[in-house]
């Protein structure tokens, strides 16, 4: 995408429509009547209001002039600032404050009447699929070309990525990892440059530039379309710095004045995209930083979702939310919006695939439980593996790869995998070298439904 338009300056638009006569009580309250939105409740840059029709009586530049000074009058500024110095702000306006609260009651709570609530295993299942669904769309979001499936069978059964894109994703993988782990702890420069070092381990033209900050020799330009470039990050020598700023602000010990943690959360995110402090992988390491934030303000839901997801499938307005705010004086409302937007989306659709799989689990239940109680001797390991064998007959499972699915110990994975397979005759076993496969058979439904009957049958006797 190319390059917002800068807005004209406001001092030239007020010396243009007012400078022929002074500032009268009308003109004030005539500049000052409007709000930080347009007619229709959007929060604009000038980029759009200039093609737009402005109100009766007014040019587009005044019509922008009324609402930037509206802006200024209730914008709030956070103690980071541009590679000139000038500070960034934001604007609480109600369409954010409503985004806020809608978080802060579906993220921040608990979900009422579901296992993932209550249940310790189905709440750690559910945190590996989380972590495992981050980890790839980050990485495809910035030219992982891996398939879902491929990736997934990767991560879970341990084996040694294949190509680039196969390590970005793990690399995201253990990064997500790392992050969950130090969530608990305030965020450091070295935090974040062993974060970089496992996002980028082995994906580098030179793999000396993982967990290191740029060098003055390292030229890193931003571009949008071909030859144009969108942004100039700092130079590397205040990179040190202005790390350390942004730990402080992240961990609350830059500004007396209450910050939203979702807010502080998104900021942390954009400035690491803005001061672009390492060759490669900003992007992964930003938005590992956001799930450190979000998870160490209590949001523990948002553990759960795939921010990432969302982003890929609109990433030129991932990557204009960046520009406008820089090319309007530094305003982070615009980023803000359109994080909030991703956060809401992302927890709209974890918590309609909960339905599903809830759903899924279910039916598993009532197929498995026909002729008796045998659900009351699966665990939700079992029955999750179940259901998927049942709609993927062929599938092939490993004692490793349901461990690290569910994040038991290998011992617990043996023994779910031993008794679908040796006592209920639910999965085919066999050896490949000197690891155990277990196989989905093409009959499992009629051997469910056949164990439901014996079942039954031994009920009467």
């Amino acid at each position: 995408m190319g390059i917002p338009r800068t807005p004209p300056p406001l001092d030239g638009i007020l010396s243009k429509h007012f400078d022929s006569e002074p500032f009268t009580p009308e003109s004030l309250v005539f500049l000052n009547s409007a709000g930080p939105l347009d007619d229709k409740g959007r929060y604009l840059h000038w980029d759009k209001v200039q093609h737009l029709q402005p109100p009766e009586g007014m040019t587009n530049e005044l019509w922008w002039a009324r609402m930037k000074l509206a802006r200024q009058a209730e914008s709030k500024q956070v103690p980071l600032y541009d590679k000139l110095g000038k500070p960034f702000h934001y604007v609480k306006i109600s369409q954010l404050e409503e985004a806020l609260h809608w978080i802060e009651r579906n993220a921040a709570g608990s979900i009422s009447g579901s296992p993932i609530a209550t249940d310790p295993g189905i709440k750690r299942t559910y945190l590996i699929r989380s972590l495992i669904e981050e980890s790839i769309n980050s990485s495809q979001l910035e030219g992982a070309n891996t398939t879902r499936q491929v990736a997934k069978e990767m991560i879970r059964t341990e084996r040694p990525p294949k190509d680039k894109s196969e390590q970005m994703i793990l690399n995201n993988y253990h990064a997500m990892s790392f992050i969950r782990k130090m969530q608990d702890e305030e965020l450091t420069p070295s935090m974040i440059l062993e974060l970089h070092r496992i996002v980028s381990n082995g994906t580098l033209d030179d793999p000396t530039k993982a967990g290191k900050l740029r060098s003055q020799s390292d030229q890193i330009y931003i571009e949008g379309v071909p030859g144009e470039v969108v942004h100039e990050p700092p130079p590397a020598h205040e990179l040190q710095e202005r790390l350390e700023r942004l730990c402080d602000f992240a961990n609350g010990q830059s500004s007396k004045e209450f910050v939203n943690p979702i807010i502080r959360a998104i900021i942390l995110h954009f400035m690491l995209g803005y001061d672009h402090p390492f060759v490669d992988g900003n992007g992964r390491t930003a938005r590992a930083l956001f799930y450190w934030s979000v998870a160490k303000s209590g949001y523990w839901l948002l553990e759960y979702v795939t921010v990432s997801k969302i982003l890929k499938s609109a990433p030129a307005k991932y990557a204009e939310a960046f520009l406008l705010t820089e090319t309007d004086g530094n305003d982070l409302t615009y980023f803000l919006l359109h994080q909030v937007d991703v956060i809401q989306k992302s927890t709209e659709a974890f918590y309609i695939y909960l339905r599903e799989k809830l759903s899924e689990i279910q039916a598993a239940e009532a197929l498995l439980s026909s002729g008796g109680r045998l659900q009351s001797e699966l665990n939700f390991r079992q029955l999750t593996l179940l259901k998927h064998a049942l709609k993927h007959p062929g599938s092939t499972y490993t004692i490793k790869g349901h461990q690290n699915s569910n994040g038991v110990t290998y011992q617990t994975a043996r023994d779910d995998l031993l008794k679908l397979s040796d006592k209920l005759g639910f999965l085919n076993q066999f050896k490949s070298g000197r690891t155990y496969v277990f196989v989905s058979p093409e009959d499992l439904e009629s051997r469910l439904r056949n164990h439901g009957r014996r079942r039954l049958g031994s009920l009467k006797i």
